[in-house]
């Protein structure tokens, strides 16, 4: 899955131990999504929509589009 997610973030000055503090999560997750090597859960994906008041779609987007 494709996703903004590093884009946003940096849009925003944070550093991935930032965001990872405001998703509840580790760095190290943050590092995964930005590489496109972890798809979120719902739950989670959810949470970075509301944290860059955008939509889940406005974030990610499957590989074959």
């Amino acid at each position: 899955m494709n996703n903004r997610v590093q884009e946003l973030r940096q849009q925003k000055g944070w550093s991935q131990a930032d965001l990872a503090a405001f998703l509840k999560v580790s760095r190290q997750t943050v590092n995964a999504l930005e590489r496109g090597r972890y798809d979120p859960s719902l739950r989670l994906a959810f949470r970075i929509a509301r944290i860059f008041a955008l939509s889940i779609e406005e974030i990610f987007q499957p590989e074959n589009e």
